[in-house]
């Protein structure tokens, strides 16, 4: 009986452990840059509760054709970490703004050597259990023609030419009509004249 009547009592002082939800993180699929440019890699969350004091954020990072990871950057206890030895040393910055769900960082002087596969984690406690997403980025010399832009420029040529031979088939159609009806006018006109003569004459 004394044990039912705790935990009454603990259910209505509200101060029962909250269970925790399933937390989604988002991330783009694929980036593309250019050496020597800066880019930003975005991170954000979907809970079902408001952003805890205690938001965290990591990134790791794992370089093409290999298997090894390294935490380049961590957001914790309202201080941003980041990585202060390895290849993006003075490279990488987080300019997420936790409070908005956001965790996003910036990666400066990009080289050739950081395609990789990029991957954020985010916790919003009590709601610690979710699957990191990863973003993967390709730096190039020069930002290669996309399939999307390829599509869209024929698409764009196709409905180009469709408005052309519509615009053609009308103008057509006026002048055809235009003709008929100046050469209709014009033989209206003949025969009023012969008949206007053949009156003359009888007079």
């Amino acid at each position: 009986m004394l044990r039912v009547l705790a935990l009454a009592a603990v259910v209505l002082l509200g101060i029962a452990p909250e269970p925790s939800q399933a937390i989604s993180i988002y991330t783009g699929w694929e980036r593309h840059a250019l050496v020597g440019s800066d880019i930003r890699l975005s991170c954000s969350f979907f809970s079902w509760r408001f952003v805890s004091d205690d938001v965290s954020f990591t990134w790791i990072y794992r370089p093409d054709g290999s298997r090894e990871t390294v935490s380049i950057a961590h957001y914790a206890g309202g201080e941003a970490y980041t990585d202060n030895k390895g290849r993006f040393k003075d490279r990488v910055e987080f300019v997420g703004n936790p409070k908005r769900r956001d965790g996003s960082i910036l990666i400066k002087n990009l080289d050739f050597s950081d395609n990789g596969t990029f991957t954020c984690d985010a916790k919003n406690p009590p709601d610690i259990v979710g699957r990191p997403s990863s973003v993967r980025l390709l730096v190039f010399e020069n930002l290669p023609i996309q399939a999307g832009v390829i599509t869209g420029a024929i698409i764009g040529v196709v409905l180009g030419l469709l408005v052309l031979i519509v615009v053609i088939y009308y103008l057509m159609r006026f002048l055809v009509a235009r003709r008929v009806f100046s050469l209709s006018v014009s033989k209206h006109g003949k025969k009023k004249k012969e008949g206007s003569q053949q009156r003359q004459i009888k007079v």
